[in-house]
């Protein structure tokens, strides 16, 4: 995943608004959203996709209301450690278990891992870590952007969606449909506001966009996920993804 877009705490119904796109390989084997099959009734109810080829998942709820998502980052020529362990399991994880988020987070060994940006949280709490951009910490109320580097790093695609992200709490106006408008922009960037990652003014102009779609790599799905005051738990997939095309929905009510 490549964009995350979150309101927390900012909404007094909905204390959890998240807006995400997937960015991959088109061809790297998914499943779209979905409830995970459960060992035994005391397991918990998760909602999320699945990376096939290395396992984990990128963003996912429980009915609970524990959410987790994931953006790699972008570090041209850095190596990842030998013996690294999927990046995606570390959403899957705190979706299984039963730990806080600020337990969950305490308890990892981040520099196993290639660069990552990870997001936990619970009804209570919002906890965010990276093992490029210093310690974790606790986030308060408000809008945050992640692509792949820090948090609220200001690259355009991040800057144009809290700004549309904000704009559509202060209206009022957040529903699946919205927020999956939003993530479909694809208005490319400038080139004066461009990061430099490494990897090319073309490559950069690409990737730019809220929403990438070029030839064997691009967004290959979208989310909307909102997480009500009174409980429900609401989710929307778009796929974007040429051979996989379809939406999703799914609502939860409180429980396990």
């Amino acid at each position: 995943m490549c964009t995350l877009l979150l309101a927390w705490q900012v909404d007094p119904a909905r204390p959890l608004i998240v807006a995400a796109n997937r960015d991959e390989f088109y061809a790297r084997p998914s499943a779209p959203a979905a409830t995970w099959p459960r060992a035994s009734a005391a397991d918990p109810e998760i909602v999320a996709g699945r990376d096939l080829q290395a396992g984990g998942t990128w963003l996912g709820v429980t009915r609970a209301g524990r959410f987790a998502a994931l953006t790699n980052v972008r570090e041209l020529g850095v190596a990842t450690p030998p013996g690294a362990p999927s990046r995606g399991q570390l959403v899957a994880d705190f979706l299984r278990g039963r730990d806080d988020p600020a337990s969950y987070i305490a308890a990892l060994r981040p520099e196993r891992y290639a660069g990552f940006n990870l997001v936990v949280g619970d009804r209570d709490a919002l906890w965010y870590l990276s093992n490029r951009s210093g310690p974790a910490r606790a986030l308060g109320p408000g809008v945050y952007g992640l692509a792949n580097a820090g948090l609220d790093t200001p690259w355009p695609k991040v800057r144009r969606g809290r700004a549309a992200l904000a704009a559509q709490v202060a209206a009022g106006e957040v529903t699946g449909a919205a927020l999956l408008a939003l993530l479909a922009d694809r208005t490319p960037a400038p080139d004066a506001e461009l990061p430099d990652t490494g990897v090319g003014l073309a490559t950069e102009r690409m990737l730019s966009p809220l929403l990438i779609a070029s030839s064997g790599y691009g967004t290959c799905s979208s989310t909307a996920l909102v997480i009500h005051r009174d409980g429900a738990v609401e989710l929307h997939e778009r796929s974007h993804n040429p051979a996989r095309p379809g939406d999703a929905s799914l609502t939860m009510s409180r429980g396990r």
